[in-house]
């Protein structure tokens, strides 16, 4: 499969992590802070010389991942301020991606309501009332950019979000008619949350053509303490799903890139030692 990993999670600066990839033999490169600067905010100059550093050693770019709509909530509107900055930048990152050839634009989703649907009581009760419903023309109109602009979003999979899981994700794309510009971007350490098993069950909510990109870490959650633990990978609770799903991948000729992000240090704040720990088993599960 294709691999690749998540620049910043090695360095923000962007040549060194180059060498790190090189050292480890990985190819793709996704973007998310280059330098203190996130993407979608770089000037016309940074994005040149970013654009000329991955091309001249050979580094194409998986995708650019800005935070976009991280931190809406249910309150918000189309065309509010937030809204209106959201889509500004996500207009700036599409930008970039045409420079830098980045078939994807990853996007968040609002803040996560934690129950959108029920029944036998539940629906008058629990449920977060038009919780769900509201967040629709809020990414509706980012869809449409994209297919304008011949490009496909990717919405992650977030610990806090309202897209926290395949099945939400599947959703989110099948409720707004965008399958085929807005994909799903799995990232099953943050399923964990909530208590989505990455393999069987995640996996299969993704297949026919939902999935477009991979994040891999490992952790260990905890949540009525409310306490998440990143793991070296193979010592979390992915450790026994990490290869089915892999193997699930190469039988289905997934062609996406599965990325690598290094949110794990050994108890030092070293994030380059933390991929250092982890690489190899992600090679040896994934490559």
């Amino acid at each position: 499969m294709k691999l690749g990993v998540i620049c910043d999670g090695i360095s923000r600066d962007l040549a060194h992590a180059v060498d790190v990839m090189d050292e480890f033999d990985l190819e793709y490169a996704e973007l998310q802070f280059v330098g203190d600067t996130e993407v979608g905010d770089h000037s016309t100059q940074e994005i040149k010389e970013i654009d000329t550093l991955l091309r001249d050693r050979g580094k194409p770019v998986s995708c650019l991942s800005r935070h976009i709509f991280a931190g809406m909530t249910k309150d918000n509107v189309p065309g509010d301020d937030l809204h209106t900055k959201h889509m500004d930048a996500l207009k700036r990152v599409i930008d970039m991606a045409h420079v830098v050839g980045s078939p994807l634009v990853r996007i968040m989703t609002p803040r996560k309501e934690q129950i959108l649907w029920g029944s036998n009581g539940a629906e008058k009760w629990n449920v977060a009332h038009g919780a769900w419903d509201a967040m629709l023309p809020l990414i509706a109109p980012a869809v449409d950019v994209a297919k304008d602009a011949g490009l496909k979003l990717a919405v992650e999979t977030g610990n806090g979000t309202m897209v926290n899981s395949n099945y939400t994700g599947r959703r989110l794309i099948d409720d707004l008619g965008a399958k085929g510009t807005l994909m799903v971007l799995w990232d099953p350490a943050n399923n964990c949350w909530c208590h989505e098993r990455a393999f069987p069950d995640g996996y299969e909510a993704v297949r026919e053509g939902y999935l477009g990109h991979v994040h891999i870490k490992d952790v260990m959650v905890d949540t009525p303490r409310a306490t998440l633990e990143v793991r070296k990978m193979g010592t979390g609770q992915l450790a026994d799903q990490f290869q089915p799903m892999a193997n699930a991948m190469r039988e289905d000729l997934y062609t996406g890139v599965v990325s690598f992000e290094s949110v794990y240090h050994p108890g030092n704040e070293d994030f380059e030692a933390g991929f250092r720990d982890c690489i190899d088993t992600f090679k040896r599960i994934f490559g």
